[in-house]
């Protein structure tokens, strides 16, 4: 293991890490503020501290123990989830899909910000590679985010999402699901599947949505 090499890796990706997890998280608890549900706010989860949203096992030991183990080739990781009870929402079947679209979302806005900022160091013509790699790490711990959590599993953003569309009946049958979803999503992740079928996909269109997006700055810089 290159230690010089797992120092540098840690120090490019510390900050996008820490900023995509607090802001999913945060943005979680402000929408269900929003929509009438206060249990975020009230155990003070709505903030951008991010000591209040990492799991010292889920967000530090396992990304490190896996990195070791596997030379970098394979992370997973996972915070504190923001608490929220649906029950408590105006409309629980309907905000419950806005609630968990926040936190995807949040990565989403954060990963065209990583891509503004690393434009605009180059149009400066600033040359460090250490922050012209943090700025790409921020786009890419961003839209692995972004992607992973849209997985329509519970208890996933994106399992919440599907509950919250289909109808009572199938919402009921998917729900019961919750239980066994984190099992049932790191198989799929140690089988490859979820890369190949999902994370793979979505990325790249993804990406390609951000590249649109950000072409008219990116020509302005140049």
């Amino acid at each position: 293991m290159d230690f010089a090499h797992l120092i540098q890796t840690v120090a490019i990706y510390a900050l996008p890490v820490l900023f995509a997890i607090t802001v999913h998280e945060a943005a979680h608890g402000y929408a269900a503020l929003h929509f009438g549900d206060k249990t975020a706010w009230s155990l003070g989860r709505i903030t951008l501290n991010p000591a209040k949203h990492i799991d010292p096992v889920g967000t530090i030991l396992m990304p490190l123990l896996l990195y070791f183990a596997t030379s970098g080739a394979f992370l997973f990781g996972y915070a504190k989830p923001v608490p929220v009870r649906f029950g408590n929402l105006k409309n629980p079947k309907r905000d419950m899909i806005w609630v968990a679209l926040a936190g995807p979302g949040a990565n989403l806005a954060m990963a065209l910000a990583w891509g503004v900022a690393l434009y605009l160091l180059q149009g400066a013509g600033v040359s460090e590679p250490f922050f012209l790699k943090m700025c790409q790490g921020g786009v890419l711990v961003n839209v692995v985010m972004f992607a992973f959590n849209l997985f329509p599993l519970p208890p996933l953003d994106g399992g919440r999402i599907l509950v919250g569309l289909l109808p009572l009946k199938q919402a009921m049958a998917v729900s019961r699901i919750e239980p066994w979803g984190f099992f049932i999503v790191m198989a799929l992740v140690i089988a490859g599947v979820l890369s190949t079928v999902w994370m793979q996909p979505v990325m790249s269109l993804t990406f390609g949505f951000l590249d649109l997006v950000l072409t008219p700055l990116s020509m302005l810089t140049r």
